[in-house]
C-alpha cells in the first residue's frame, strides 16, 4: 500500500491519499475498455495526467460490468479537443469533452474546483475534484498504467463494508442538486451499499426537493432504472425513501391503494430485473411492458371489449393516452411506448400489428 502525501494550511506534511496497488484491488485492466485505455495513453503521452473514475471504478471493484467509462484529466478542454480529432467539445457552464469511437461515447472532463461548492464550474485540481463527488465509492480513481486506485476519502473501505458514505455535507448534498438522492438509491441496490439512518431520514426528508427536477432529467434517471438489472430493487427503496412518487406518481398512488396491484406491479419489476440480466441490450419497448402491463389490466375487463368488437385501433388510440398519461413525467420515445402498449394489447387478445 502507497501514500500520497500534501501539505496543510500550516505547510505540515499529511497523508492526502491511500493508493492501493495491482495486488490490493480486484481491478483487471482486460475489463478496461480498450478505447478508454487509448484515451489514457495518449493523455498521458500529451504530458497530462488521466484516471478513469467514478463509476467504472466502483462497477469493476464491485463486480458489474460498466456501461460507461468516464475519464477525468488535468488538460482542459481546448488541449483536449487538439489531442483528439474525434471529439467536440459539450456543455454551457462547465465545458467537457466527448471524445467518439465509433457507436462509443466517452466523457472526458477536467478536474474541477469545489470552490464554489460541489456544483461550481471552475478547474481545479484533483485534491478539489475529488471533494465534489457525491459519494465515497464514486470518488475513486484508477490509473491502468500502473494499475492503480487512488483512494482520497474511504472509498475502498466502505465498498468493503458495504456503505454509502457521501462526500459532500448532508446539509447540501441533495439541495445543491436533488437527483442525487435518486443515485443514491440507485448505487444502495445495485452495490449492497447500505445507507445509514441519517442518510436515509434526510432523502425522505428532501424528497420534495425532485419537484423542481426537469421532466427531461428525472426521464434520464428512471430509463436508468428501466435498463438496469436491479430495477425491482431500486424501486423498493424509491418508494421506502418516498421518491417513487416523483418518478411515477400514478404508479405509486396505486401501489398505496390497491396491494393488488402492488403485488402485480413489483412482480413484473422482477421479471423486468431477469430480462436486463439476460440480455441489456433489448429495446426499450420489450422494457416497457413491464411498467404499463399491469397498469392495462385494470383500465377494462379485455373480454368484454374483445366481444364488444371494439376495433383494434381504437382500443390502441385510448390504451396509449392513458398509458402516456401513467408514466408521466417519464417521456419515452413515443415508438417505444407505443411498441410496449401493442404488445400488452396483444397478450390480452386484441389483434393489432406490431412492428420492430
Amino acid at each position: 500500500m502507497l501514500y500520497r502525501y500534501g501539505t496543510d494550511k500550516n505547510g505540515k506534511l499529511i497523508k492526502k491519499a491511500v493508493v492501493y496497488t495491482s495486488t490490493e484491488h480486484t481491478i483487471k485492466v482486460e475489463n478496461i475498455d480498450p478505447d478508454a485505455l487509448q484515451i489514457i495513453h495518449r493523455l498521458r503521452d500529451a504530458g497530462f495526467t488521466a484516471y478513469i473514475v467514478g463509476g467504472a471504478v466502483r462497477d469493476l471493484l464491485v463486480g458489474n460490468k460498466p456501461k460507461d467509462f468516464d475519464i477525468v484529466t488535468d488538460a482542459t478542454p481546448s488541449k483536449i479537443k487538439r489531442i483528439f480529432r474525434n471529439s467536440r467539445i459539450i456543455g454551457r457552464r462547465f465545458r467537457l469533452v466527448h471524445v467518439v469511437f465509433g457507436t462509443k461515447i466517452f466523457e472526458v472532463s477536467t478536474f474541477r474546483s469545489n470552490a464554489e461548492g460541489s456544483v461550481g464550474n471552475e478547474f481545479g485540481t484533483i485534491e478539489q475534484d475529488v471533494m465534489r463527488r457525491d459519494f465515497t465509492i464514486n470518488a475513486l480513481y484508477y490509473d491502468p498504467l500502473q494499475q492503480q486506485v487512488i483512494d482520497y476519502v474511504g472509498g475502498i473501505k466502505d465498498i468493503e463494508k458495504h456503505k454509502l458514505t457521501p462526500v459532500i455535507p448532508l446539509d447540501s448534498i441533495f439541495t445543491e442538486d436533488p437527483v442525487r438522492m435518486l443515485r443514491a438509491i440507485k448505487y444502495s441496490a445495485s452495490t449492497h451499499a447500505k445507507m445509514n439512518s441519517s442518510l436515509r431520514r434526510k432523502i425522505r426528508k428532501s424528497a420534495i426537493l425532485l419537484s423542481q427536477v426537469s421532466p427531461s432529467r428525472l426521464t434520464e434517471e428512471m430509463l436508468k432504472i428501466v435498463n438496469s438489472s436491479y430495477a425491482f430493487e431500486i424501486i423498493q427503496e424509491a418508494l421506502d425513501t418516498d421518491l417513487y412518487i416523483y418518478l411515477q406518481p400514478v404508479a405509486t398512488s396505486m401501489i398505496y391503494e390497491n396491494k393488488k396491484f402492488e403485488a402485480k406491479y413489483m412482480k413484473s419489476l422482477q421479471e423486468l430485473n431477469k430480462l436486463n440480466q439476460k440480455n441489456s441490450d433489448v429495446r426499450l419497448g420489450k422494457k416497457m411492458v413491464y411498467l404499463i402491463q399491469d397498469y392495462i389490466d385494470s383500465l377494462t375487463d379485455w373480454e368484454k371489449e374483445i366481444k364488444s368488437k371494439t376495433s383494434a385501433n381504437e382500443l390502441f388510440a385510448r390504451t396509449w393516452t392513458q398509458c402516456r398519461n401513467f408514466v408521466l413525467p417519464m417521456n419515452p420515445v413515443r415508438k417505444e411506448l407505443e411498441y410496449a402498449v401493442k404488445v400488452c394489447l396483444n397478450n390480452k387478445g386484441v389483434q393489432i400489428k406490431i412492428k420492430n
